[in-house]
Formats: structure tokens, C-alpha cells, sequence
């Protein structure tokens, strides 16, 4: 921690570099700053007008070499679901760049100890990131959390049975008017799936978000609702845009899917088979899914899907004792960790976890037991979510078993059923 939190100072041979909070009148040469550090291609104006609305300019902070706003960096105040149901506040790490007269001189290292510092001031016992470059974080203690499919499916091979449920109605709308409803529906999600995030005021409009500029030739957005027949209820929706194609005068078009949030096994189902029946089309693609989606084990013929993984979500704990306790645990544990961690040493040392199993809370507590299992707090990030295990990680090396057995005991204890997914990007 520096004397004064406004300002952090690193230096080279020879000029020194502040990181110090953003002004709301800077926000035009910020984020222009950070679009050249990410090649320089502007964004089109319906998106850039989106992100300045969502930043949160009391977390933005700027590196500055003199006057000059060289780089930067922000966070959005998140609320993520973890396993067990609970959703707990999670820092949404964004926005971080620094131009490119200015790498390699300290600049990223000075505004990842400042606003982890400011983090853990908050309260907040997790940060969360999505890289464009995932071997930058890892020395921040980032570990990769969560990762989305890709599917591919080519819809003029594959089928998707009907399955048996209370009679449903498929009806288009507008995607706008139709946001408040669907919005409620998501939010109903949320605390199922761990990764997924609670959207705040302003965050409804990001999976409505549809610039002309960055349409790459397909259709507008356009939105499928599937409701009981019976009642009218809301159980399901599809968001998707469709690229027309031709080949030798034959129709080749492509379903975008952009989003589908089902309630029920039936509504998936329902759901996926109308974008694979669309006419003028023959392939639908979704890029982010999770691994566990349902439709890996509706189609037809799965070998056709010809899934993609990707890395989504990176996980920071920031206080390990709050960010363990406030998950839930599939059953009863107790073990102690000894812990290492480079960039935060206040989470350095041996914590004692306990939980009696679902629906019956946690502890974590500092102890001086001897360990059990020893790890750094890049691979804690990891396993936290559920979506990669702890028996995996030692098999990898990251993770070290000091008593024999509880590897698979800790593995086990942090598994999460469904897998953890993030949506949507920030």
C-alpha cells in the first residue's frame, strides 16, 4: 500500500509513469488510447457509445507519462453466481491497455497493484478478467476459471428431436420490446449456473447491442420466444442474426446464435430445432456455449457439431478466506491449504476450509495445522468456479499433495455441477 492512493509511481531509466484515477472529461482520449493499444480500429459508434455509458468512472484509472494518458485500465462492480448458488460481488477487470511506446517499462505492473489494492479495499473477495492475451495475467495470480464451446452445426445433417412437455408456442418479437421479459428470464438463470453474472442497470443493453458496422453482412438481430401455449409464460428465448449466402445457386446461408436461455430440457430442444430448421440456411453457429450445453447430447448425429474450446474467464481471489467461505461445497470437507501468493501476500499461508456440505455454509480460517495440499492462488483461481479440478491442476504440477489422499478429497470438494460459464464478454 502507497501513502497516497491516488497515485502510484514506477520507473525506468528514464521517465516515471502514474497511475492515477480517471477524470470523467478524459474518457474520449482514454479509450481512444485503448483501442490503438488493441491495434487501432475504432469501434463503431453505437458500441462506444455503450461503453462509456457502463464505465464506471470511479473505477477507471489512467497511466500517465507527464501530462500525456499513456495507457489504463478499469473495473466494472460485478455480482457473480459460484457454485452452490450464492452470488457473491466480483471486480470485472476491463479496459486495460497501454499504448505502445509505452510497454515493457512497469506500466501494467504498477496498475495491477493499484487497483488490486483498491479491490480488496472495496471488499471484494474476487476479480475476474477475459485476456486478449492470457499469459499476461498469470503472474497477477489469474487463473483460468471457466471455458465456452464453439459449435458449428450443419443443419442440413443434423436433427434435433421434440421432447415431451406442456404444448409451446414459438412466436418472433422484437428483440428490444421483447428485452425487459427476457431479462427476467436470465435473471431466474443466474444462480444455476456458476460464472454467470447478474446484469445491473445499463448491462441489459449489451446482448441488444446490434451496430450496423459490425453486422459482417448478416441481418439485423432478431429474437424468438418460446412460451407456453397454455399460459402465455415466458420459458425460453433465441437472439440470433442470419449471413445469407449462395453457392451455385443454392441457398448456404449462416444462423449467428447469439444467445438461447431455456428453462426446461423441452424449450432447449424447441429452440435449437428452429434455428437448425431455418430456411435458406445450412449451418448454425454458436461461439459461446458451455461445455455442458445440452444440444452435445440432442443432435442427431454429435460427431457433425465439431465443438471448439476456448479460455473465457480468468479468477482472482482477492480475500481467500471470504471468496472460500462464500461458495457452496457438494459435500462435507475439511482441509488445509497452504497457500502462496506473489502479488497479494496477505493471502500467503496455511487457511483451514471446512464446510459440512450443501445448503450448510463454510469457514476458512487461518491456521497453523500442517498442510495438506499446497498450491498458489493462480491455481485456487482456477478450480474456484468448478470448471477445471484440482486433481488436474496436480497432474499439471500446479498443485502439490502433502497428505496422501487429499488431492481427490479437494478435487472432489471443489467440482461444480453444471459447469461454469460466463455468457458474455465485458
Amino acid at each position: 500500500m502507497t501513502a497516497d492512493p491516488s497515485a502510484r509511481r514506477t520507473k525506468d531509466a528514464s521517465q516515471a509513469l502514474t497511475v492515477r484515477p480517471l477524470a470523467a472529461a478524459e474518457w474520449e482520449t482514454w479509450y481512444r488510447g485503448l483501442e490503438i493499444a488493441f491495434g487501432g480500429e475504432e469501434e463503431p459508434p453505437e458500441e462506444r457509445a455503450l461503453w462509456q455509458e457502463l464505465t464506471e468512472i470511479d473505477r477507471s484509472l489512467a497511466i500517465c507519462d507527464g501530462s500525456e494518458i499513456v495507457g489504463g485500465g478499469s473495473a466494472f462492480s460485478f455480482r457473480m453466481s459460484v457454485p452452490g448458488g450464492a452470488v457473491l460481488p466480483a471486480a470485472g477487470v476491463t479496459m486495460v491497455g497501454v499504448l505502445p511506446t509505452h510497454r515493457r517499462r512497469g506500466a501494467l505492473t504498477a496498475l495491477m497493484r493499484h487497483q488490486l489494492d483498491g479491490i480488496r479495499a472495496r471488499g471484494e473477495a474476487l476479480a475476474v478478467l477475459t485476456a486478449s492475451e492470457p499469459a499476461i495475467y498469470g503472474r497477477f495470480g489469474y487463473g483460468l476459471g471457466t471455458w465456452r464451446m464453439a459449435v458449428t452445426v450443419p443443419s442440413t445433417r443434423v436433427t434435433v428431436p421434440a421432447l415431451p412437455g406442456p404444448p409451446l408456442r414459438l412466436r418472433l418479437a422484437d428483440p428490444v420490446a421483447s428485452g425487459p421479459e427476457c431479462e427476467r428470464l436470465y435473471a431466474a438463470l443466474v444462480p444455476r449456473r456458476p460464472g454467470m453474472l447478474e446484469r445491473r442497470p445499463g448491462w441489459e443493453k449489451l446482448p441488444l447491442l446490434d451496430a450496423p458496422g459490425a453486422r459482417d453482412g448478416a441481418s439485423p438481430l432478431q429474437c424468438v420466444l418460446a412460451e407456453e401455449q397454455d399460459t402465455g409464460r415466458l420459458v425460453g428465448y433465441a437472439r440470433y442474426a442470419v449471413k445469407a449466402d449462395w453457392v451455385r445457386n443454392n441457398a448456404a446461408g449462416t444462423v449467428r446464435v447469439r444467445d438461447l436461455e431455456a428453462l426446461s430440457p423441452q424449450v432447449c430442444a424447441a429452440l435449437w430445432s428452429y434455428l437448425l430448421e431455418l430456411d435458406l440456411t445450412e449451418q448454425v453457429h454458436a461461439g459461446n456455449r458451455p461445455v455442458d450445453d445440452p444440444l452435445l447430447h440432442l443432435v442427431s448425429d454429435p460427431r457433425r457439431v465439431e465443438p471448439r474450446l476456448q479460455d473465457s474467464l480468468f479468477v482472482r481471489l482477492v480475500d481467500v478466506a471470504a471468496a472460500l467461505a462464500g461458495r457452496g461445497y457438494p459435500g462435507p470437507v475439511e482441509l488445509v491449504l497452504e497457500l502462496t501468493d506473489g502479488f497479494c501476500p496477505w493471502n500467503a499461508g496455511r487457511w483451514r476450509l471446512r464446510s459440512d456440505g450443501p445448503g450448510k455454509g463454510a469457514s476458512c480460517d487461518r491456521t497453523d495445522r500442517p498442510a495438506e495440499l499446497a498450491l498458489d492462488v493462480r491455481a485456487l483461481g482456477s478450480a474456484y468456479l468448478g470448471g477445471v479440478t484440482l486433481a488436474a491442476l496436480g497432474a499439471a504440477g500446479q498443485v502439490r499433495e502433502v497428505r496422501e489422499g487429499a488431492l481427490a478429497e479437494a478435487s472432489r470438494a471443489f467440482a461444480s455441477e453444471p459447469a461454469p460459464w460466463l455468457p458474455h464478454g465485458f
